[in-house]
């Protein structure tokens, strides 16, 4: 569908055609016409970077009625980044129109918020914190809201807004248009549509936790002490990257960001520790493409929306599967392809799974790139930049010179001078380097199931054990590289668990008659428990004493 065949106030139209909006995307294509027709309630279910933002902000703007100066829409956002990209975007597509839209969120001085404010609005576009904090100070009035557009509802709920959430619906009135949109449908987001809407029309741009078609998975197992170095190899193997490198923690953001600074590589930090003038100053250089390499944390790259992204590296895997969901949904946007890299261990394994099953895709093994691959990969990109490079004839000029000075080269050697010039801090670096190869070529449909041993733990959920658990207990009291661990079984009362033969004897000795949770573990082996309990008992003899019965 194109965007000239949606009926829409003319003035927006000629907006879309400024900004080359042509053909509607799929969200927008089921979206829009939707919203223009209907009162109804709305979930929509998309991917970010799938044109989120237009699918309800031209039919919100088309419905504005600008003689009435009072909020008629407010939205709710989970970042002040997301904030200000959802308002810019806004004013893009009303330039043309007199809509009054305010964005209010933490971070900046909430004095110039008022003061915006004061002057009349119809849009408000908002953080759940910052809206409440304005409420209670009676500067929002949301009595007379016709619309209410939640974006990124679940990375809303994630980062703890549910309460906020509450608070705000609930000062709005019941017969106004509630419109939620996000990438996923946890638990809570379905309690929201529960509480707050009406028999809402759905719309299912791809299936439930499907991830983004055009992004290509893929996982490296390497050792944990490894992983760095796997980094530095994937950033040298695509020489043209401009990606996202995924930490778990802040401390893990910072090291590895400062890393890859020391090692020459373009490359910034963002996460929560920096103030808001600080994440700017990063935000805009990434944006710009002054960096290739942003390191960073989820809560801190929440919202972002940064267009042209290659890579997505997770340094480490998130808690929470549906996080890698929002992690690869950063790139591959608009119709582009994208690639979603995981630098695991084999501990993650199962985990690596679990994803598949949830994104319906298969996440394929890749062997780390060897240092001849990477150099190969490096010199190819450096010819096809001379090559593609723009001359300027007024180099002419100069060209006698130039020809005097080589000319005692011959072809060949020139050459190497050439490429010896851009291309040296790579040979030296991998001359010679040793490759990091796993052990074993690991596969998800056909895990390593030779020569590991089953084992008998005497816990199980009653006792609150998880697989974490179990992992964590042989990673804690096994402490060598590369363990690797097979299925994992939790029962009511015990629970089993595959691990490598040779680790047989260290496991019954480190981990029996340890406590865990007040409860002391007894480990053995499962074919010998299993023998135990179903050996008959030998049966006891039991001896009757004969009665003399007297006859009267």
């Amino acid at each position: 569908m194109n965007f000239s065949e949606i009926k829409i106030n003319d003035n927006i139209k000629k907006s879309l055609v400024e900004l080359n909006f042509i053909t509607t995307t799929e969200i927008q294509t089921e979206a829009i016409p939707f919203l223009l027709e209907n009162k109804t309630d709305l979930i929509a279910l998309a991917q970010t970077g799938t044109g989120k933002t237009a699918a309800f902000g031209i039919p919100v703007i088309h419905q504005v009625i600008i003689k009435e100066n009072y909020t008629q829409c407010i939205i709710l956002c989970p970042t002040r980044e997301l904030c200000i990209q959802i308002t810019k975007d806004l004013q893009k597509f009303s330039q043309y129109m007199n809509v009054k839209i305010n964005a209010v969120y933490g971070g900046t001085d909430i004095k110039t918020q008022i003061k915006s404010l004061a002057k009349g609005n119809h849009i408000i576009v908002g953080t759940p914190g910052r809206v409440i904090d304005l409420i209670k100070r009676k500067k929002i009035n949301l009595e007379q809201i016709k619309t209410v557009v939640m974006d990124e509802a679940d990375e809303m709920l994630n980062m703890g807004f549910k309460k906020d959430i509450d608070t705000i619906l609930q000062k709005t009135p019941q017969n106004k248009q509630t419109l939620l949109f996000s990438a996923t449908m946890p638990k809570e987001v379905l309690k929201i549509s529960k509480n707050y809407m009406q028999k809402p029309h759905i719309i299912e741009v791809a299936k439930r936790n499907e991830g983004a078609k055009n992004i290509t998975h893929s996982y490296h197992i390497v050792g944990a002490r490894e992983k760095y170095s796997a980094l530095r190899r994937l950033c040298d193997f695509y020489p043209s990257i401009y990606g996202i490198v995924f930490c778990r923690t802040r401390r893990e953001c910072k090291e590895v960001s400062s890393k890859l600074m020391r090692d020459g590589y373009n490359a910034d930090a963002l996460h929560g520790d920096l103030s808001q003038s600080q994440r700017d100053h990063v935000m805009e250089k990434f944006r710009q493409r002054n960096l290739e390499i942003l390191v960073a944390t989820d809560v801190a790259a929440r919202g972002l929306d940064v267009d042209d992204i290659t890579h997505i590296i997770n340094y480490n895997l998130p808690d929470d599967n549906e996080v890698y969901i929002h992690r690869s949904g950063r790139t591959a946007r608009a119709n582009k392809k994208g690639n979603s890299i995981i630098i695991a261990t084999d501990r993650n394994l199962k985990k690596i799974q679990a994803i598949e099953k949830m994104i319906n895709k298969k996440i394929s093994f890749n062997e780390i790139p060897t240092g001849d691959m990477i150099c190969e990969k490096q010199l190819l990109n450096l010819i096809n930049k001379v090559i593609d490079s723009p001359v300027d004839n007024q180099i002419d000029k100069y060209l006698p010179g130039i020809k005097e000075k080589l000319a005692h080269l011959d072809k060949e050697t020139l050459i190497k001078h050439f490429v010896s010039v851009e291309f040296n801090r790579f040979l030296s670096f991998y001359n010679n380097s040793q490759d990091l190869k796993t052990k074993d070529k690991f596969d998800l449909d056909k895990s390593n199931t030779k020569n590991l041993v089953r084992f008998h733990m005497n816990i199980g959920k009653k006792n609150g054990v998880g697989a974490q658990h179990i992992l964590g207990l042989v990673n804690d009291k096994i402490q060598k590289r590369n363990i690797f661990i097979g299925k994992i079984d939790i029962m009511k009362s015990f629970s089993f668990f595959e691990i490598e033969k040779e680790q047989e004897a260290e496991v019954l000795r480190k981990l029996n008659k340890i406590k865990w949770r007040g409860a002391q573990l007894k480990i053995e082996l499962a074919n010998d428990f299993s023998q135990k309990k179903t050996s008959k008992p030998k049966k006891k003899k039991i001896k009757f004493k004969k009665k003399k019965i007297k006859i009267k």
